[in-house]
């Protein structure tokens, strides 16, 4: 769910620059409604979103769930307490939009990443941020995104192992340290050849990216983003 699905979605042929626009206008908004009804409003402009860039919610949600018990945690660590009541609902409100927020944020995203090219993605960066710094960036980018899938197959391929080898009956504490130690020697020795490919591959510091144009379809997203910016700051 991570990686650029190729299609012919609304999304898909959007300018990256715009969906960079409107990705970073949602999440203006995001902070600056903070009440029940602001994000309920802004779920329901989420849920279009993904559903105009053909990405399942709750696939989406299953590809962050080694997140999401830490944004469970924030509001149910909030409103617990020493002694009785031992949990106050009131106090758990705030982290608990909070952490809404923020799944809103990561449902956005991986919109945004299936229907961007990295090299997209890179060129707009860059075009946004010229110079040298824009150039770092982008490519760090554009390593991210295509080196992020990569571990997360690793680590599934390590504990599909684990399972054909009954690991699952040893002790947690000794899966963990399996997993662990045999995915940190993945990503080494993946960055290792990465490197490796970088340098037989001559990167440079200025690339042919794809050109970006902006066309009729980019105006009504780019006033879907003003009117976001408009709502957050109103």
């Amino acid at each position: 769910m991570i990686t650029y699905a190729p299609g012919d979605t609304p999304l898909h042929r959007l300018d990256p620059r715009t969906k960079l626009f409107v990705q970073a206008a949602v999440a203006v908004a995001a902070f600056a409604h903070t009440t029940p009804r602001g994000l309920l409003l802004l779920t329901a402009f989420v849920l279009c979103v993904c559903w105009l860039a053909a990405t399942p919610v709750l696939a989406s949600l299953r590809t962050y769930r080694a997140f999401l018990p830490f944004l469970v945690a924030a509001p149910a660590v909030e409103g617990a307490t020493l002694g009785a009541p031992w949990f106050v609902p009131a106090d758990a409100v705030t982290p608990a939009l909070a952490s809404y927020r923020v799944l809103l944020l990561l449902l956005v995203s991986t919109a945004y990443i299936r229907t961007t090219r990295v090299r997209e993605s890179r060129a707009a960066i860059q075009w946004l941020l010229p110079g040298r710094a824009g150039v770092v960036l982008g490519a760090g980018v554009g390593f991210v995104l295509r080196f992020l899938p990569l571990l997360r197959d690793d680590l599934a391929s390590i504990r599909s192992a684990m399972d054909a080898r009954l690991g699952s009956a040893r002790p947690l504490r000794e899966r963990v340290r399996l997993i662990g130690l045999t995915g940190l020697r993945r990503v080494f020795a993946r960055a290792d050849r990465f490197a490796l490919a970088l340098q037989a591959r001559c990167f440079a510091w200025n690339p042919t990216l794809p050109p970006l144009t902006a066309t009729w379809r980019d105006a009504p997203a780019t006033l879907v983003g003003v009117a976001l910016v408009a709502w957050a700051v109103a």
